[in-house]
């Protein structure tokens, strides 16, 4: 499971999606994101659908590589959706105690698809843009924040590492887990609790793994003489162009076509 988690990784490609400004995407990502909380029907998340569709087929990404980030979500959707359907009141779908409600499906249904649609637009975000471009557009974005205070490079800086040391931690975590199977470690039987408890010999190494290689990063960047964002230059120049342009006018178009079947249908 632990390597079907896609956050944080960058599929290399040249798609007219990955030469998109990263400032771009990452205001795409957030608006996407607001859009689909303003849906609340089928037709707006068919319109969504189709254009999520449209956009994964633009990337040249194979579809695997998007199904894989939903597998470690499934349980959780699963649970909200089982909550939602019998938690809900309203009008039973059968005279049974134990059906669940109209209403609840209708809720469970619509949180579902918000959360497929949420991890498959920040998916695209991260495998389409490079740890250094996503660095480089958080910081232009921020930039304006400056006078009031922002320390926007070293926010930028943050979240970059962050999410960059993702797929590492992951596949450190997977490291130690199978060498503590190979010892006699159990994982997958017993009760919740026993598995959780079985889960501390891989927690303690990791937070060691974790705290050394921040510790080493930290030596690398203060031998490369590394003091924050003052009078940095960047090798790549952020321009807005054309196909940018293109990218926000689509963005209002398809917030009219929301608004229209949100109030019109």
């Amino acid at each position: 499971m632990l390597k079907d988690i896609t956050l944080g990784q960058y599929f290399p490609g040249s798609s007219p999606i990955h030469k998109l400004d990263p400032r771009v995407k990452i205001l795409w990502t957030i608006y996407y994101c607001v859009i689909l909380f303003m849906g609340d029907n089928f037709y707006d998340f068919l319109l969504m659908g189709i254009f999520t569709l449209l956009v994964l087929t633009v990337t040249k990404i194979p579809l695997k590589y998007f199904f894989k980030g939903l597998r470690p979500i499934l349980f959780f959707m699963l649970f909200t959706a089982v909550i939602n359907a019998y938690m809900t009141p309203g009008e039973r779908i059968y005279s049974a105690f134990w059906a669940p409600t109209k209403e609840g499906l209708a809720i469970a249904s619509l949180m579902a698809v918000r959360l497929i649609f949420l991890v498959v637009g920040t998916t695209i975000l991260t495998l389409t843009t490079s740890p250094i471009m996503l660095s480089n557009g958080i910081e232009k974005l921020l930039s304006p924040f400056k006078r009031f205070g922002v320390p926007a490079h070293e926010i930028s800086m943050m979240m970059s590492i962050a999410i960059r040391f993702i797929p590492t931690l992951l596949e450190e975590t997977d490291k130690i887990i199978k060498a503590q199977t190979a010892r006699g470690a159990d994982f997958e039987s017993g009760r919740l609790i026993e598995r959780a408890k079985a889960l501390i010999p891989v927690l303690v190494p990791l937070f060691v793994s974790a705290f050394r290689r921040a510790e080493e990063l930290a030596v690398a960047m203060e031998c490369r003489c590394y003091n924050g964002g003052e009078h940095r230059t960047s090798l790549k120049q952020l321009k807005i162009k054309k196909r940018d342009i293109v990218a926000i006018v689509t963005a209002g178009v398809l917030l009219v076509l929301v608004i229209l079947l949100k109030y019109m249908v």
